[in-house]
């Protein structure tokens, strides 16, 4: 049975979350001198070199200074000449992974935007044979196309996992309550995590179908799918000492939520928003249905779209080693999350920051990314064009 509106509210302000008490950490910017232009993540490969790579949504990728007091970049990768945006939000380059043995082969992947037709590609580039600090745009090989209805939740978060397969996040395709119900749609991309192999090739694709990926025998069933049901996945990590999957997904009108990401799960959407029937779906949910809940949600009175992160193993902040790092889009809030793997549950949720009010009373840090650096340290990247290392408040 649908549930009410009111009683939907009712369990929204009986929702509370486990902790709201404020943490010794502020924000410090990093690399004051370089210009950044929306940045989406940063990176360093496992190639002993140290680098660290700034890339940004615009399609401009670069190695920063290793002096952080420096303003001298180099330019990795520049996509910027193609049309990749139509309102310049949730388009444009917006996922990258290096090969895990980038040191020997110089492989790295990309996901980008493409207008007319509208599609997410998701590519693999080499490294130059002349320059080793530059992607050659000429090496490019299309591994996917996704077509995408609208210019919103693409997602196209993408990561190895530990044995070296690439797991890449498309969202529900836009707009507001998953109009075409993509993301239960098993024969679609969108509102999916997929699972590929690109060391080898299954059939006349570029690239392999792992033969422990969950539907492969299925029929109907796209056999690259790992998990599905999400709306706008922003945020995939694996933690590498417990191997979990953590995935943050962003919420449309209640609930913004956290998962764990197991093979072959169902998260729910667009049945659910969070762990709650989804109270603008006319429909109810099959009877058979098995959705998996959230490990961690919270309501449109603590934010409005969150930004996933990773869990800490870093030296800096021992009081936050083990917990995984997140915040929201809208507020620029973060936190520090804290998951039980043998009760299976959230044992503690601390918030760590609150973003200051700029001159228009907006937030005046907008998350996009909580990363580790070259050492394994925190960064926050922020649309407002900053990167920002997250530090003790007293040294």
């Amino acid at each position: 049975m649908k549930p009410s509106f009111r009683s939907t509210i009712a369990a929204l302000i009986l929702a509370s979350p486990l902790s709201a008490t404020a943490g010794p950490v502020r924000m410090e910017r990093a690399w004051p001198g370089v210009k950044v232009d929306r940045p989406i993540t940063l990176l360093s490969p496992a190639d002993g070199t140290g680098r660290q790579f700034l890339i940004q949504q615009r399609g401009k990728i670069l190695i920063l200074p290793k002096d952080q007091a420096s303003s001298d970049t180099k330019t990795y990768l520049d996509l910027s000449d193609r049309k990749m945006e139509e309102n310049e939000f949730e388009e444009g380059l917006i996922g990258f992974a290096f090969h895990p043995d980038y040191k020997s082969n110089g492989l790295a992947y990309a996901c980008y935007s493409q207008q007319d037709p509208k599609l997410s590609i998701i590519s693999e580039f080499k490294v130059s044979a002349a320059d080793p600090d530059k992607l050659d745009p000429a090496s490019e090989r299309i591994l996917l196309k996704v077509p995408q209805p609208f210019w919103n939740h693409n997602s196209g978060n993408m990561l190895f996992g530990p044995d070296g397969t690439l797991f890449i996040a498309f969202g529900d395709g836009g707009k507001r309550d998953d109009p075409f119900r993509f993301s239960q749609n098993r024969f679609m991309y969108n509102g999916k995590i997929i699972r590929i192999d690109v060391n080898t090739r299954s059939g006349n694709r570029p690239y392999g179908i792992p033969s422990d990926n969950p539907f492969l025998k299925q029929e109907a069933v796209l056999p690259e799918i790992y998990a599905y049901g999400l709306r706008n996945p922003w945020g995939l990590s694996i933690d590498k000492e417990t191997g979990l999957f953590w995935c943050a997904d962003v919420g449309q009108d209640l609930w913004e939520e956290i998962n764990l990401i197991t093979k072959g799960g169902n998260y729910g959407w667009s049945w659910r928003e969070g762990a709650q029937p989804f109270i603008l779906r006319q429909e109810t949910a099959p009877e058979n249905a098995a959705f998996i809940d959230p490990i961690h949600q919270y309501n449109h009175t603590e934010g409005l779209s969150i930004t996933g992160g990773f869990v800490y193993h870093g030296k800096a902040l021992t009081a936050l080693a083990g917990a995984y790092l997140y915040g929201d889009f809208a507020n620029g809030k973060v936190w520090a999350l804290r998951y039980d793997t043998a009760a299976k549950k959230v044992t503690e949720n601390t918030l760590l920051f609150e973003s200051p009010l700029d001159s228009k009373g907006q937030s005046a840090f907008k998350p996009t990314a909580f990363v580790e650096d070259a050492a394994g340290e925190p960064i926050m990247l922020d649309w407002n064009n900053t990167v920002q290392r997250i530090v003790p408040t007293q040294k």
